[in-house]
């Protein structure tokens, strides 16, 4: 991501101001915790993403920098209420607000970032670039309820399964890019252009994170986490599709009843591989990836073009 931090570097400081005041409370409690979760931010990317795509299409204004700013709200608020819902104690290797505060404090922690959200945009009217985030929140939580309601039966077909991360995980790329690109520019065409391009970025994004649980290298989480958790991903909705009756209804018990067994998840990853369950993700995410970079190749060859272009490419590429 050097190429667009580097192209970013002014920009980056600056959202990094208007983010810190957009979080700032009078409550010494709240405060602390929003310190807490400034000081362990991740990586930016989405916000990379917004500046970027208004880069992109015009100039990089107060506008864009505080839709910048509400996509991490908003990111962060939903990182807060996910660490509730999964009972995880542990966020990008440190203790998560949940371990430290538990269930009350957290859960009013995640509507705080997403009230401050809310009035950043309505204090300076930006109501479309509100619009786009409020309808990416509404597809986030439909995409994880599809997702809970579905893993019940354990018979997730792939459509409903692009439905899910097409909801979950790649309407909020895609509202950061569209927000990004209708600050700069107020142009329909190029916001609803940038939108197709980070949804596909963001399918991609997920299908990676999905192949991290068959991988062997120190990626963040535990090899074979989704399986403990009974998420039915692309690698395993495309083996249990192919494989014959009696291993697939072993598979499913396994998932179901044995999951915390180290040696039963380890003979379902063996499967998913001999299976080709990899391969096929592999596959699909490389193809989601070249759309994106074909959505991408219609704008201007230029240092932005290309600092998006990296971003692309390391979601795909990217080690953990």
């Amino acid at each position: 991501m050097k190429t667009a931090q580097a192209i970013l570097r002014e920009e980056l400081v600056v959202f990094e101001k208007t983010f810190k005041e957009a979080v700032k409370s009078q409550v010494p409690l709240l405060d602390r915790i929003m310190q807490f979760i400034v000081n362990r931010k991740g990586k930016q990317m989405r916000p990379m993403f917004v500046l970027l795509s208004a880069k992109l299409c015009g100039p990089v204004d107060e506008a864009a920098y505080r839709a910048a700013s509400l996509v991490e709200l908003l990111h962060t608020a939903t990182l807060v209420h996910d660490d509730v819902v999964d009972e995880s104690l542990e966020r990008r290797g440190f203790f998560s607000t949940y371990a430290l505060w538990k269930t009350k404090i957290s859960v009013l922690v995640g509507d705080y970032l997403l009230s401050k959200g809310l009035f950043l945009s309505l204090e300076h009217s930006d109501f479309r670039v509100l619009q786009l985030l409020s309808d990416a929140v509404r597809e986030i939580s439909e995409g994880e309820l599809l997702q809970l309601e579905k893993s019940r039966s354990l018979n997730l077909k792939e459509d409903v399964y692009f439905d899910i991360i097409r909801s979950k995980t790649a309407s909020l790329l895609a509202a950061s890019c569209a927000a990004g690109a209708f600050a700069a520019s107020r142009d329909e065409v190029l916001t609803d252009k940038l939108r197709r391009f980070g949804e596909k970025v963001g399918i991609a994004f997920q299908i990676k994170d999905d192949l991290f649980d068959y991988g062997s290298d120190s990626i963040g989480k535990p090899t074979g986490n989704d399986i403990k958790e009974k998420k039915l991903t692309l690698p395993l909705i495309y083996t249990l599709d192919r494989i014959d009756k009696a291993t697939r209804k072993e598979m499913i018990f396994i998932i179901k009843n044995r999951n915390k067994d180290p040696e039963k998840v380890q003979y379902v990853i063996r499967k998913v591989v001999e299976a080709g369950g990899i391969d096929y993700a592999i596959q699909r995410m490389n193809a989601y990836r070249d759309e994106a970079l074909a959505i991408l190749h219609e704008f201007e060859d230029n240092d932005v073009r290309k600092g998006l272009e990296e971003l692309v490419r390391y979601t795909t590429d990217r080690k953990y």
